[in-house]
């Protein structure tokens, strides 16, 4: 159960990035608006990290947080 509790966290934080960058949750607005997004950028711990790629990895350690992949499976 604290596994799924981790996945939920990761997903959530992946849609509420997807909704602050993109201000929709529509797939149709999101990827016909997504090339205006590829060069954003932040500043984290004096490394640059892509928008685009931090919503990425939040998706992905989402997903393997509610399907129990390796790394987050009990």
């Amino acid at each position: 159960m604290l596994v799924n509790r981790v996945g939920d966290f990761f997903l959530l934080f992946a849609i509420f990035g997807i909704f602050i960058v993109f201000d929709s949750l529509d797939y149709d607005i999101v990827f016909s608006i997504l090339p205006f997004f590829i060069n954003y950028s932040f500043n984290f711990g004096g490394n640059f990290i892509s928008i685009i790629n931090l919503i990425c990895i939040l998706l992905f350690f989402g997903a393997m947080g509610k399907s129990a992949q390796i790394g987050l499976h009990t």
